[in-house]
């Protein structure tokens, strides 16, 4: 008996040993630490995700390698395990400037497990199981004042076989479509993807979203591999292989390495979720009142082409004058101003309107060429070209045409954020990586391209016929994460057409999120609008204090729900190429008595079609959409 007991007693502390669990405070999603070896000594390190529907845990990531080397030590094989932390409780309360919500709040457990590789050097992952998903990340505790080169990780997401997924393939710009895609299957031609990948459980009603967040100097962005297994996507740092001078990560000790963000639950909960900022760090600013979110009119699009035509600047302030925004956009050639007047003139007119310009920079890329360029590289030139901006009277800066996601231009994106603010400059990237957790850290960050946008109708006829299904993708990939400058809202043609209805595009200022909204189109094709059109684009708002999705598939179909004070606003978007009934269920309206102002599509793509309807909480209302059609609404009490 007494042998018996210590098998047991053997069996159990085995158990202890070779498995850690950490549950989410709301008991919905439960991480499990593979620590699986003899006497504590792991061969593979790895850890597998899990959610629970109907009081059972289902399995939302199969287990899945964790490690990470340096270039003087590897931390992947052999590891000793240390010690556990208990369990740490997290919560999070705090306010946005911009994005999909005001308030933003969250719970977690944290766990900190420590090892030691095979020199006894110490390395720590930090878990944390949030409310609505997975963060960890690796951490070197020990101090080292000389530098070390940390090269890769073994960090791989799992995905089971034919799994469904809507990955983008890697560019630098994060310019492409998310397709739909089976894993094991569609990877011939792309076998590198950029944050965010979305995917869904087999068989089940939980989805996966995952990217990274809170990027320091400390750090390079990273992306998805699977050509080593094209069911495992490893986590790779930019390398020598992308003609990247600068690979991996140079820092002194101690370090940590971002977070790592996997977002679980039904897709209300992904798109819904802020757990890209939840993990980022808060920021340092005091004051932030002059940091103020807006619509904004956009030269570029219409023309194809920048700001080198005063008088065509002058009919872009006016139609921000016109259409109640607060923003005017002076994009590039600025510096090369003629017909009537220069920049000074334009920034003059822009003021004695009422209206704030912004104004757009070239990063300094070397391999494209439009001015003004090469006057943000450095602190003393940023110094010179803010105090002027300040001076003029600028609001803020476009900063375009960034090159990679090296560690040095990290650091880049981060001094520009930091400079301006010390000069009260808004920052909007473009031709730059996807958010990863600034906008909390540096509020005056106030959108991100990072999108294959209503811009590409200029570049090839591609976004024609693919924009509807790629419009109703977005909200559950690009858009989750972070503030998406897709400049939408076009009725007119640029260079390519597009055939998505008017009531669609008027539904992407409220189905896209973005501090900076830029309205795309050019002044005409504004001012010859419905009165009812019009009108919801002079007051729609660009920040909101709630979101929530209503129903949607990626590809087919969106309704998305967004609150500013006590008013709420739907819109919803037909991602097929036949007609669709969409439906709206107002379950997120308090209980009392509404009007909804409706605009839909009209008889042809065109057209609008414009009612007053009551709703209360609980009715469902069903709209009939064009292929490629939407409709948007604004509610009050």
């Amino acid at each position: 008996m007494k042998r018996s007991i210590t098998f047991l007693f053997f069996i159990l502390s085995s158990l202890i040993i070779n498995a850690q669990e950490i549950i989410s405070p709301n008991g919905k999603i439960k991480v499990i630490l593979n620590l699986s070896d003899k006497n504590a000594v792991v061969n593979t390190l790895s850890f597998k995700a899990l959610y629970k529907i109907e009081n059972k845990f289902v399995e939302v990531l199969p287990d899945s390698k964790l490690g990470i080397n340096r270039a003087d030590e590897q931390f992947t094989d052999n590891l000793n395990f240390v010690s556990a932390s208990k369990p740490v409780s997290i919560h999070d309360k705090y306010k946005m400037v911009c994005g999909k919500r005001q308030l933003c709040e969250n719970s977690g457990t944290e766990k900190t497990f420590s090892f030691q590789n095979s020199n006894q050097q110490p390395m720590n992952i930090v878990f944390r199981v949030y409310n609505d998903g997975v963060a960890f990340r690796y951490v070197f505790p020990n101090h080292l004042d000389s530098q070390v080169a940390i090269i890769n990780e073994a960090t791989t997401y799992v995905l089971p076989y034919k799994t469904s997924c809507w990955m983008q393939p890697f560019n630098l710009a994060y310019e492409d479509f998310y397709p739909l895609g089976k894993t094991g299957l569609d990877i011939d031609k792309y076998q590198e993807w950029g944050f965010p990948a979305l995917y869904k459980v087999n068989d089940q009603p939980v989805w996966g979203l995952i990217s990274e967040a809170n990027i320091t100097a400390n750090n390079c962005a990273a992306k998805l591999s699977n050509l080593k297994n094209t069911n495992q996507y490893q986590v790779t740092y930019p390398s020598a292989r992308d003609n990247f001078q600068q690979t991996g990560v140079k820092t002194t000790l101690p370090w940590n390495s971002q977070w790592h963000t996997l977002i679980i639950g039904k897709l209300s909960d992904i798109v819904g979720s802020t757990l890209i900022s939840d993990v980022s760090d808060p920021s340092q600013l005091k004051d932030t009142e002059w940091i103020k979110p807006g619509a904004v009119s956009w030269i570029y699009w219409a023309n194809n082409h920048g700001s080198k035509d005063y008088k065509k600047v002058v009919e872009y302030v006016d139609l921000a004058v016109e259409m109640n925004w607060p923003y005017v956009l002076i994009d590039w050639e600025w510096d090369v101003m003629s017909n009537g007047g220069n920049i000074t003139d334009a920034v003059n007119y822009a003021k004695s309107k009422g209206i704030k310009p912004l104004m757009w920079y070239n990063s300094g890329t070397i391999w494209l060429d439009p001015t003004p360029n090469d006057r943000l590289l450095t602190a003393e030139k940023r110094a010179k070209e803010f105090s002027w901006l300040n001076k003029i009277g600028v609001y803020g800066i476009k900063v375009d045409f960034f090159a990679g996601d090296q560690q040095d231009m990290m650091n880049y994106y981060i001094d520009i954020l930091k400079d301006a603010a010390k000069y009260h400059l808004l920052v909007n990237f473009h031709g730059a990586t996807v958010p990863r957790g600034w906008s909390r850290t540096y509020p005056n960050l106030m959108t991100t391209e990072a999108v294959y946008g209503a811009e590409w109708y200029n570049n090839n006829e591609v976004l024609t016929d693919k924009a509807a299904a790629h419009n109703t993708t977005l909200p559950f990939t690009r858009n989750v994460i972070g503030s998406m400058d897709y400049t939408p809202v076009t009725f007119s043609d640029s260079q390519h057409p597009h055939i998505t209805s008017y009531a669609h595009e008027l539904a992407l200022s409220v189905v896209f999120e973005s501090g900076f909204q830029h309205f795309a189109d050019k002044p005409s094709a504004y001012e010859s609008l419905p009165p009812e059109p019009k009108d919801f684009l002079k007051h729609v708002p660009v920040a909101w204090d709630d979101t929530r999705l209503i129903d949607g598939y990626p590809g087919e179909k969106v309704i998305i729900a967004r609150k500013k004070g006590d008013k709420w606003y739907i819109a919803g978007i037909n991602g097929k190429n036949v007609p669709q009934t969409l439906l709206v269920k107002f379950d997120f309206i308090d209980k009392g008595n509404y009007s909804c102002q409706l605009i839909k599509d009209g008889k042809d793509g065109k057209s609008f079609s414009s009612e007053i309807i009551k709703v209360k909480k609980g009715d469902t209302l069903k709209i009939e959409c064009l292929p490629g059609g939407g409709f948007v609404g604004s509610i009050n009490k």
